[in-house]
């Protein structure tokens, strides 16, 4: 009997140890992957929609072209659609993300559904955008919401940081808290992929682009 307390007492000293690790160091870290300092304290549109949030995540990337460029690849983004960019194993059903723009993907209306899910059920209502700048997404849920925003930021004339951000608060009591801890230690790692997959593909079909367009001017 001392033995099992003993092995349950190591157990809970372990699994205390390993979540003081993920909060001191992981959890801060991929709360603001890629973004500066002045990036996560900027103000975004969505912000005000979800107060006190449990999870506020800022991500950021470097992508060497002009909003205009990036904003087709973002617009059609989705489950179904051009896909997440990401893992297509795990969150687009094995179905190789677009590598292309897709024109009949780019009439983005407020109110469209973006699905997520894999049976295309679940997912994000587009709340409101500005073309070529900004996009926010969200989710309504016992009168509150989870926004997912996307943001483009021109450095200079050849350079953009794409921005996310989602904001969700947690309910601890709703059958929902499932997804909500999976989203909590999960997202980072679609995330990183679906920006970094965006940042390929737009920086690809701009090196493709550019010297058909010397050619011809």
């Amino acid at each position: 009997m001392f033995k099992r307390i003993g092995l349950g007492l190591a157990a809970v000293a372990t699994a205390a140890a390993a979540t003081g690790a993920y909060l001191r160091f992981i959890r801060p870290w991929q709360l603001r992957w890629g973004a500066a300092d002045e990036e996560v304290a900027r103000a975004m549109p969505g912000d005000d929609v979800v107060e006190h949030p449990t999870f506020n995540a800022t991500r950021a990337v470097t992508i060497q072209a002009r909003p205009e460029e990036i904003w087709p690849w973002l617009v059609q983004i989705g489950f179904g659609r051009a896909g997440w960019y990401s893992y297509d194993w795990l969150d687009n059903a094995g179905h190789h993300s677009a590598e292309r723009i897709i024109p009949e993907l780019q009439h983005l209306a407020v109110g469209d559904f973006i699905p997520i899910s894999l049976d295309g059920k679940q997912g994000q209502w587009v709340k409101d955008f500005e073309p070529n700048q900004w996009m926010l997404w969200g989710t309504p849920r016992t009168n509150e919401y989870t926004t997912w925003y996307w943001g483009l930021y021109p450095l200079d004339e050849s350079q953009t940081r794409l921005i996310t951000r989602v904001r969700m608060r947690y309910h601890w009591l709703s059958p929902m808290i499932v997804i909500d801890l999976l989203v909590e230690f999960t997202d980072i790692v679609m995330m990183r992929k679906c920006m970094l997959g965006i940042k390929q593909r737009v920086e690809r079909a701009r090196e493709v682009a550019l010297p058909h367009a010397s050619a011809i001017g």
